[in-house]
């Protein structure tokens, strides 16, 4: 691979929040801490009505690269396209031509000190690298680091980096549920790579457990399972996937909530993403990966699409 242009590393970061007050000051301290330090962090308040916003104040005070945003009250937590509206809320702010990458950030996590060094350093190396990150663990009850199995073809979401390039031609995050899986495919379609990686100094303790909800992490798979619908997920793959996830925490009734959330929107005839060549491109690497592994189907993808590389 032939080596990239560096970039000067600025990076924009964008944090949509609401009622963060339990878990936001370690992830404050650990963005602060890093090994280098965001040109811009643009911190979206959603309506908090705990210490969110005199926290946030606290931080601003101190780090003039920190600036709060407050957006008015929606009157409850918003997930999936509330979040993503949230981010343009803040995005709207800034111009994002300033910065050669962009992160929407999440503020209940715990990053290690080097991540987005070690982040841009992967992209400088590989331009086709588009999207990517590292990879969340949580804390079970005995206090042991567990990780929340993502896979290595997507950047999460919770630390969804870009690079400016590739954000701008795959047109940004679509406002529903399911974008975070949505944009990765999009950039892959285009050429671009998506992925994360498992390595010591890019894990980052997710507070919030993944698919969890403000009402029950019941109510979050059943999202999951409506945004596959969405999303226009292989019914086949993706059933093979709910079986999977039955087999972590909560056992069995976890991976069953996904299954009947998808279901149901399909029985409601639900409407799915208004983009059919990218629908039909992600049933089409879905039922390659049933056959071949998730690896040899994204290793294939990237080589055949490799001429869909537009660096900008």
């Amino acid at each position: 691979m032939t080596q990239a242009k560096k970039e000067p590393r600025r990076y924009l970061l964008i944090s949509p929040c609401r009622n963060e007050a339990d878990y936001m000051r370690r992830t404050l301290e650990s963005v602060v801490a890093q090994s280098v330090t965001p040109s811009k962090w643009v911190i979206v308040d959603d309506g908090s009505t705990d210490e969110t916003p005199s926290i946030l104040a606290e931080y601003a005070a101190k780090h003039p690269w920190i600036s709060v945003v407050q957006k008015p009250d929606r009157g409850h937590r918003a997930v999936g396209p509330g979040v993503v509206e949230a981010f343009y809320f803040g995005l709207d702010t800034v111009d994002l031509s300033e910065y050669s990458y962009s992160c929407k950030l999440d503020l209940d996590l715990d990053l290690p000190p080097r991540y987005f060094e070690i982040l841009m350093e992967k992209m400088e190396a590989n331009p086709r690298i588009g999207t990517c990150s590292g990879k969340p663990y949580f804390r079970n009850a005995q206090g042991q680091m567990v990780s929340e199995k993502c896979g290595d073809e997507m950047s999460v979401g919770m630390t969804k980096f870009y690079r400016r390039a590739c954000f701008d031609q795959i047109g940004g995050y679509v406002r529903e549920v399911m974008w975070d899986a949505i944009d990765c495919h999009k950039a892959r379609q285009l050429g671009w790579i998506a992925a994360s990686w498992d390595e010591p100094d890019l894990r980052f303790e997710h507070l919030r457990p993944m698919g969890s909800s403000q009402k029950s992490i019941y109510t979050g798979r059943r999202r999951h399972g409506f945004g596959q619908y969405f999303m226009g997920s292989d019914p086949l793959y993706f059933s093979a996937t709910a079986i999977y996830r039955m087999a972590h925490p909560p056992y069995v009734t976890g991976g069953l909530a996904t299954l009947q959330g998808y279901i149901s929107a399909w029985w409601r005839g639900e409407a799915q993403l208004d983009d059919p060549e990218l629908r039909h491109f992600i049933r089409a690497y879905q039922r390659r990966a049933l056959v071949v592994g998730k690896s040899k189907a994204i290793s294939e993808i990237e080589d055949r699409l490799s001429g869909n590389f537009q660096p900008g």
